[in-house]
């Protein structure tokens, strides 16, 4: 499944379960294991499941393969890694910690923000 689809349907089963503040990075140019990167908020470590469960069956029910899940068992934290798409379901606490948005954007865009941001 081409990895456009997989964002598609990962973030639409994030939506139909309240996941908050979606984020798909596209980092292609910094590394070659995969593709996108998704990343979504839940309000309770029940709701980190449940997000983790709905994008697997969703992807699953598209004729993806799910290649592994990991964290499910803390569940503030769970990976759903569907191959060229890499799905981070986080309670806030643990993506604000994480900050796995500054970790996947490129330094260079990372320098034009801060120095747009004081201009």
């Amino acid at each position: 499944m081409r990895p456009d689809a997989l964002v598609k349907a990962a973030v639409a089963a994030l939506e139909d379960i309240k996941g908050r503040d979606i984020v798909v990075l596209d980092v292609r140019k910094m590394t070659s294991l995969f593709d996108r990167v998704v990343i979504v908020s839940a309000d309770s470590t029940r709701q980190v499941r449940a997000l983790s469960s709905h994008v697997q069956e969703k992807v699953k029910a598209l004729g993806a393969r799910i290649r592994g899940v990991e964290g499910e068992r803390a569940s503030d934290w769970v990976l759903v890694d569907l191959g060229p798409v890499i799905v981070h379901i986080m309670l806030p606490a643990v993506r604000k910690y994480y900050n796995l948005e500054e970790l996947w954007t490129p330094p260079r865009a990372r320098r034009r923000r801060a120095s747009g941001a004081a201009s």
